[in-house]
Formats: C-alpha cells, sequence, structure tokens
C-alpha cells in the first residue's frame, strides 16, 4: 500500500458490488453505504461505487478500471456455490494471480458446512480457491471465505454480498489490516473523514433545506447532505479528508444546525424514533401499550427492535376489523358507525381501551387507509390517524395525509404515532 502518484496518493477506495439481482430491481446495495462508512474512519475515500453483473467479463473490467484509481478496492458478493458466483475467477483473470484451494480456507468452509449437518457440496468445494497470495478471511456466520489481495498499487478486498456475513469481516479482519498497513506506511496522522448525523421528523426535505441555507460557508472543511425517506429527512456533517480544521469547524456547524432545526431533530448518530421513545420511557418510567389497524403491528415491531424493550413495552393488539375494535379494545361499534374506523374518534378509543385494559401509562394507537383500495371521496388513500391516551386521562389525536404505496404508508403511520408517543413524552402535547 505504498503511495503512488494518481491514486493511491489521495487515499482513494471503491466498493463493487456484485449481482445481476443488484441491476433487475427487487433488491438494493446496502453493503457500499456501510463499508464507507467504516473505510472513512480510516481516512479512506470512497470515490467510486460500482454495480456489475454476473458476468465474469465484466467484473473483470469494472475491476481493471477500480484497481487503476483506487488504493483499497472492497467487492461484496458473488464468493457463494453456484454456477454465477465467479468474483474468484474474476479476480485471478484481472490480476494473473491463479486459482488455488488453500487448506485453511477449505478448512473454515466444511467446519461451518458441517455445524449445519451437511457436507460440502462441488459448488462448495469452489469457495476453498483463493487467488495465489491472498489472504484468506474467516466468515463468522456463513460458508464462504472472503479474501485480502495486495496487488500492485492497490489492496482488493473479497467479501460475501450477505450484509450479516460480510459486516462482521469487515470490521474483524479487513479494518484492522487496512490500519496495520496505514501505520506501517507512516501515514497514521492524517486527519480521517468525521460524521455527525441528524435524524428529522415534521419537516419536508424542502424544508429542512431552506432552514439550513447558507449554514456551510464555501472552502469549509466541511460537506453538507440531505437525504430524504420515507420516515425521515436525515442532514449530515462531513469533515473533508486530510483537512486539520475540519474537527473544530464540524463541532461549530453541529451547533448551529442543533439551533436552526431544534424540536424538528428527533435524534442523532445511529438514533431511530424507536430507540429514542424507549430511552424516554425509561428515563420517565412510563409503559406503553399499541393498538394496530392499518401499521399491522409495525409499531410493536419497531419497539421490540430495541433491546431492552420489555421494561417499558406491555403489549400489542392487532385490530384490523371492527368487530376486532370493538372485542378486543371496547371500541363501541355506534361509534364506528358515525365516524367510520378511519377517524380521530375512533383512533382515541382504540388508545383509551389499551390503554385502561392493559394498566399502562399511555396507550397509542394507528387506523388508516394504506391502499390501494379501500379509499371514499371524503378519505383518500393514505389518510390516518394517530390515537394517545394516557392513565391521567389526557387524550391526543393527530390526523395525517401520506402519499406513496402501501408500505411506505404504513411506514409513515408508524413513525407519525412514535412520534406522537416522543412528543408527550417530551410534555409537548397539549390535550
Amino acid at each position: 500500500m505504498a503511495s503512488t502518484p494518481g491514486h493511491s496518493s489521495r487515499r482513494t477506495a471503491e466498493t463493487i458490488a456484485v449481482g445481476s439481482e443488484l441491476l433487475v430491481g427487487g433488491r438494493s446495495d446496502s453493503n457500499s453505504l456501510f463499508i464507507a462508512e467504516e473505510l472513512s474512519k480510516l481516512g479512506l475515500d470512497v470515490r467510486f461505487k460500482s454495480i456489475v453483473g454476473d458476468d465474469e467479463s465484466d467484473m473483470v473490467a469494472v475491476l481493471k478500471t477500480a484497481v487503476k484509481r483506487a488504493r483499497v478496492v472492497v467487492m461484496t458478493g458473488g464468493l457463494g456455490p453456484t454456477v454465477d458466483d465467479c468474483t474468484r475467477e474474476a479476480v485471478s483473470k484481472a490480476t494473473g494471480c491463479r486459482l488455488a484451494r488453500r487448506r485453511d480456507a477449505f478448512e473454515m468452509m466444511q467446519t461451518r458446512i458441517a455445524q449445519w449437518g451437511r457436507t460440502p457440496n462441488k459448488g462448495q468445494l469452489r469457495q476453498g480457491l483463493i487467488p495465489a497470495g491472498g489472504i484468506v478471511l474467516p466468515n463468522p456466520v456463513g460458508s464462504a471465505p472472503g479474501f485480502i489481495l495486495p496487488w500492485r498499487r492497490s489492496t482488493i478486498v473479497a467479501l460475501p454480498g450477505v450484509p450479516r456475513e460480510m459486516e462482521p469481516m469487515l470490521v474483524e479482519s479487513v479494518l484492522p489490516y487496512l490500519k496495520d498497513q496505514l501505520r506501517r506506511s507512516g501515514r497514521t496522522a492524517y486527519h480521517p473523514r468525521t460524521r455527525l448525523v441528524f435524524h428529522t421528523y415534521g419537516l419536508p426535505e424542502a424544508d429542512v433545506d431552506a432552514k439550513l441555507r447558507g449554514l456551510v460557508p464555501k472552502r469549509s472543511p466541511v460537506e453538507l447532505g440531505l437525504l430524504a425517506s420515507p420516515i425521515t429527512v436525515l442532514v449530515s456533517l462531513t469533515t473533508k479528508p486530510g483537512v486539520a480544521a475540519g474537527a473544530q469547524a464540524l463541532r461549530r456547524l453541529a451547533d448551529e444546525v442543533r439551533g436552526r432545526l431544534g424540536r424538528w431533530i428527533y435524534g442523532e448518530g445511529d438514533d431511530t424514533m424507536e430507540s429514542v421513545v424507549g430511552r424516554l420511557c425509561v428515563e420517565k418510567r412510563k409503559t406503553v401499550a399499541v393498538a394496530e389497524s392499518c401499521t399491522g403491528g409495525l409499531i410493536g415491531h419497531r419497539l421490540t427492535q430495541v433491546p431492552g424493550s420489555s421494561a417499558y413495552l406491555d403489549r400489542g393488539v392487532i385490530c384490523y376489523s371492527n368487530k376486532s375494535k370493538t372485542e378486543l379494545l371496547g371500541v363501541p361499534s355506534e361509534l364506528i358507525d358515525r365516524h367510520g374506523a378511519v377517524s380521530a374518534e375512533v383512533a382515541l378509543a382504540m388508545a383509551q381501551g389499551i390503554c385502561e385494559r392493559s394498566g399502562v401509562s399511555v396507550g397509542i394507537s394507528v387506523t388508516g387507509i394504506a391502499g390501494p383500495g379501500g379509499a371514499t371521496p371524503n378519505k383518500p388513500v393514505g389518510l390516518v390517524f394517530a390515537g394517545l391516551h394516557a392513565a391521567d386521562g389526557q387524550s391526543i389525536a393527530k390526523e395525517f395525509r401520506f402519499h406513496g404505496d402501501r408500505t411506505v404508508v404504513k411506514q409513515r403511520a408508524s413513525q407519525a404515532a412514535l412520534n406522537l408517543l416522543r412528543e408527550w413524552l417530551l410534555g409537548r402535547q397539549s390535550s
């Protein structure tokens, strides 16, 4: 990993995601985002990202281009046992390093498959093939070993495409190797990228952008980024690599972001809406129960994704039909007949019913029309009501008009209900 003009002196990196399924829809490449984040902590700047199908010649071409412009090239995918898994062969052809069966790779693979009560088949035996000069990377989860291949001016890394396999291999094996190489090259004084992330709710991306306009001056050592998703607008501040003044500027700009966005920021860093709600419940010693209609259990699922959620989440009820709302929550059938199941009145009754039946501090509810059917002239697809009822008698209902397909409406409805709970926990809601 010696410094050379043209690419490695700029400490550039590139990711290559392998898999035809990434090109035809149905699956997205999340690995490159994780890899870029981790490499940036070492001061490696991911400048390029490629996605290539399972054609070996295409993979060779992409890899040859990558090693000309990047110091570190991380490939994910194509290490499995099937005929279209040809990353090993592509690396071998691109570099001229012949494939050879490595005993350590074969034994790792054989041990893992034996733990599953099976013996390796012909395809799985290929997973023990590693380009000459490659360093075998153990796979703590799956059967496919990865490898690191120092080659000419670059370091080629090949990892499985399954995120739960790739991520620990990158963190436990690849990053320590790269860090050691940087130390040996005498580049430990380099200033890596630092990134701060703010999660917002309640403002569209255009409004967030307007509030932050002019925040970062020209020639600043910090870059501002916005990323909208169905449930949040993410604001990021990232220092430019190699700039010593970046850390001080980052702290100053972070305080400015907090001041400009204020209550619309619900979390920072790795926070999620559900983790923030959970933390507040623990701090304030509150318990929660959930009544869900259109979200079909999504709110409960998100809450239970947080370790330790049993300390505050009591129960959840999926009451999809009108009958279930009446039988399980005590919502009067006359109320449903009068206002409709998708209404503020029914949302409040659902929240009150789950709160009183469970004896918790607060009950939350959601009812709506996720689509594509079920709409009326007065109640369009995307109409959602979130309700909250506290043990002290406080009740709140909010109306939302979401756009998007069925999945997106459900995601946004769950976020709205959790945010309603967050605001209540912070004492921001009026009755």
